[in-house]
Order: C-alpha cells, then structure tokens, then sequence
C-alpha cells in the first residue's frame, strides 16, 4: 500500500448531501467521493483503491475481480448483502460494516409511522388548513376514529438493538410486549415474553418488523402470517422491504384483513411510481429514511472512519462474513 491509501467512495451522497464534514476521513488518505455510481462506473473509479467505502452499491464477482489493489470494503450501512463476500474472502478482501448508529432514529421512525396511524396527524392538519375547523359547529372534531396505544400489544419480530429499542418506547406508552427472536435467552428484557412468530402475529395490535433480511426472512410476512393478523391490528416495517410478499399485503389490507401498514421501506427501491400499495388509504409509505437523522447519518460516518483506520493500522474492526 502507497504511504497515501487510496480511498474512493462510489455512493456518498446519501450518508453526506453536504450536512457532514469528510475531513476526519481525508485527514487518512487521498480521498475520491462520487455522489452515485452506475454498475459500469465501478471499475474505472475504483481501479486504483485501496479502499472502498459503498452504501448500496453493489460490488459482485466480476467488479472485484477487477480490482487487484483492493484490500477493504467498507459499508456505511449495517447491511451488506450487496457485496460478494465469497469473491471478497477468496481475494483477501476484507470487508466491514456499520451497526448500531441507527437504532434510535430507526426506533423514533416505527413510532412516528405508527401514531400516524393512530392519530391522523397530517389528515387532521390538513383539515384545519382546508377550513374544517373555522366551519364547525363543535370545538373538537376528528375524521377518523383514533386509537389509545395503552393497553394495547405489541409484537416485534426480530430483537436486537433496534427491537429492544421499540420495545422499550412501547411499554413506556403503557404498551404490552410480545417478541420472536433467536435468542431469546441472551436478550432477555424484563416486561418482554416471547412467543412463535404465528402467536406475535395473532396477538399483537402492532406488528413491528425489526429482523435482518437474509434466506429465512424474505418475504416471511406473507398470506400465512397476515390472515392471523387481527382486523385492527397495524403492521410496521423499518427492516426492508423484501421481508414482506406485498402482494400478500395488499389484499389484506384491501379487503380488510388488517386495519392498516406503515411502511419506510418496499421490496424494489426506488419503487416505480404505479406501484400498487400507493392506492391504499390504509397504507402509509415513508422513502426509506428511518436511517437518516443527522444524528444518526453522523454516528454512521464516524464509525466508517473508524472502520478505515483499523484497516489502515492493519487491525481491521468490524469485519463480517
């Protein structure tokens, strides 16, 4: 490695519009940032690095290949499966990510998603602005039922950092908890019971998704699981998209299976502009961005720092796979 490692970030836009400084990073090399980068971008960017820094792009076999001076690959994001860790492994590639710099915006997110659903913020304040309240003849009006969280149960599927966080909002609302996790014996919550995932699902009032997406999880909310669903209850997704069948998820809540969904992320993102669940009045959708306080976009970029440095010092943190 040159006495100047060479580091190249090929999608830093969405950690960094402008908000954040880079310089704790520059201040470890010559630095590259582009704001996005096209598959056919990739190669000819980071031909030269030594290390990669990526959110969503997705670097495969036939990119890696191409990149013999490559020796780390750093996520700026907690997931990874869009890098080719066997092609990474075989080359002597090592890769690390970021966990933990999100878990309380995440956590404020499925509660901001689920008291819109209770409570018809925005609907009732753009009544107000409409002149519904001027004309009434009542001091107080409401254009949907609202719902008290006290008392009510809910269910979280997958209990790490994020789900231990929800929980703990949840039951300072005066909120019963129910959660299915692999380890229930290590995570342990006092106030927390954990049951099967098709009793969460039969239970539970709110259906909060907080479980890593991998080949047991995809689409593990589907038909299955939703029929159990009580005709009141909401289903809350900040983990990804792809944990949900949405096609399953759109006849429930279609024909009433559940009472609504808060979704901030989809199967397939950006999502085309006619995707069906925007039809549904009973479907709030977010743009993916529970991750993306400051505060947390912050936390995110100085553990990517970090990251660069251990590799840098030859002590690499956070490796995965």
């Amino acid at each position: 490695m040159s006495e100047q490692p060479n580091i190249v970030i090929l999608d830093g836009y969405t950690l960094n519009p402008g908000d954040l400084s880079w310089n704790e990073l520059k201040n470890l090399g010559t630095v590259q940032i582009y704001d996005r980068s096209t598959p056919e971008e990739i190669v000819l960017r980071a031909k030269d690095a030594d290390v990669l820094i990526v959110n969503k792009v997705v670097l495969s076999r036939a990119h890696l290949e191409q990149l013999p001076k490559l020796g780390c690959i750093c996520v700026s994001a907690t997931g990874y499966n869009n890098i080719d860790l066997v092609a990474a492994q075989e080359q002597g590639i090592s890769v690390a990510n970021a966990v933990g710099y999100g878990t309380y915006s995440v956590a404020q997110q499925v509660f901001a998603l689920l008291l819109e659903l209770t409570n018809h913020v925005a609907l009732h304040h753009q009544s107000v602005l409409n002149g519904d309240w001027s004309n009434q003849p009542d001091f107080s009006y409401w254009k949907k039922p609202l719902v008290e969280l006290n008392g009510k149960t809910m269910g979280i599927l997958g209990f790490g950092r994020i789900g231990q966080k929800v929980a703990s909002i949840a039951m300072a609302l005066g909120m019963r908890v129910i959660a299915t996790h692999r380890h229930p014996e290590r995570d342990a919550l006092v106030g927390v019971t954990f049951v099967r995932i098709e009793d969460l699902f039969a239970s539970s009032d709110v259906v909060s998704l907080t479980v890593p997406l991998n080949d047991k999880t995809h689409h593990i909310v589907n038909a299955y699981l939703l029929q159990r669903m009580k005709p009141s209850a909401f289903l809350i997704n900040t983990g990804r998209g792809e944990l949900i069948n949405e096609p399953d998820l759109y006849q429930a809540l279609k024909n009433g299976q559940l009472a609504g969904a808060g979704l901030d992320v989809l199967d397939g993102e950006p999502p085309r502009a006619d995707h069906p669940l925007f039809e549904l009045p009973n479907c709030i959708i977010t743009p993916h961005q529970a991750w993306a306080s400051k505060e947390a976009r912050q936390r995110l970029l100085e553990i990517t720092v970090s990251n660069v440095a251990s590799f840098l010092r030859g002590k690499p943190q956070n490796v995965v796979g």
